[in-house]
């Protein structure tokens, strides 16, 4: 079965905790994409930020991807307690405790949280938050398949833009980007692949496939990308 099409329903522990999630995507800039859920108001949200992350937590991060780079393996920070977002994008809140978890999914579709690292202290700051946005049931569907870019220099990264719901999260890194600038990364411009019909739906497999290449938009000028690793799926407990 192919890994894209499996459901992802979390496992057992990792629902009877409570707290916040946020997906680690990238390599030379470590960004961290916070797991969103329509129906839980703390969590109903889409953000995109930086930490401030220890030494030992980034080597064990990078180590263990590296280990594990083709195969459907994400990687997690798990914040105890459902304290508001709003803490961290208004700057009244400049650090949090974070726990490092691999989190892969079995034959069945479940995903497993595996700590890999004790809880340490990450640092955060307003100023490094790149897109922060509230999400909304009923918010309508766009035509094409629309992205967010986010990632520093050469290494780009898209996350599906979460309008209505049912909908489907997915972020994944780009291959020989073109024609994206800086100023599309921070903070995150809006990219269209017109291509790419909004199916309007939460899809059971990403209307991106590995490996191919898609012309986009970013307002009226062009770019270019071929899909990467899959940094992140979800279209159930999103929707939940």
């Amino acid at each position: 079965m192919n890994a894209e099409t499996l459901p992802d329903t979390l496992s057992a522990d990792a629902a009877d905790r409570h707290g916040h999630r946020f997906l680690l995507i990238g390599r030379k800039k470590v960004f961290s994409y916070h797991l969103g859920l329509y129906n839980v108001p703390v969590h109903a949200f889409q953000l995109i930020t930086s930490f401030d992350l220890p030494t030992a937590l980034l080597d064990t991060y990078l180590a263990d991807l590296d280990a594990h780079e083709d195969q459907q393996v994400y990687y997690s920070l798990f914040s105890e307690g459902h304290w508001p977002l709003s803490e961290i994008t208004e700057g009244t809140r400049t650090s949090l405790p974070v726990e490092l978890e691999r989190v892969t999914v079995d034959a069945e579709g479940k995903r497993k949280f595996t700590p890999l690292l004790d809880a340490v202290d990450a640092g955060c700051r307003k100023e490094d938050v790149v897109h922060y946005r509230p999400l909304v049931r009923d918010a309508g569907y766009p035509d094409f398949l629309t992205e967010l870019v986010f990632g520093q220099g050469d290494e780009v990264h898209l996350a599906h833009a979460l309008a209505g719901a049912p909908n489907w999260d997915e972020v994944v890194t780009t291959v020989a980007p073109q024609g994206f600038r800086p100023a599309d990364l921070a903070p995150a411009a809006t990219l269209t692949v017109p291509s790419v019909k909004d199916p309007h739906a939460a899809v059971p497999k990403s209307p991106l496939t590995p490996g191919t290449r898609h012309e986009g938009k970013i307002g009226d000028r062009a770019v270019s990308f071929t899909v990467g690793r899959q940094g992140w799926w979800n279209h159930t407990s999103l929707n939940g």
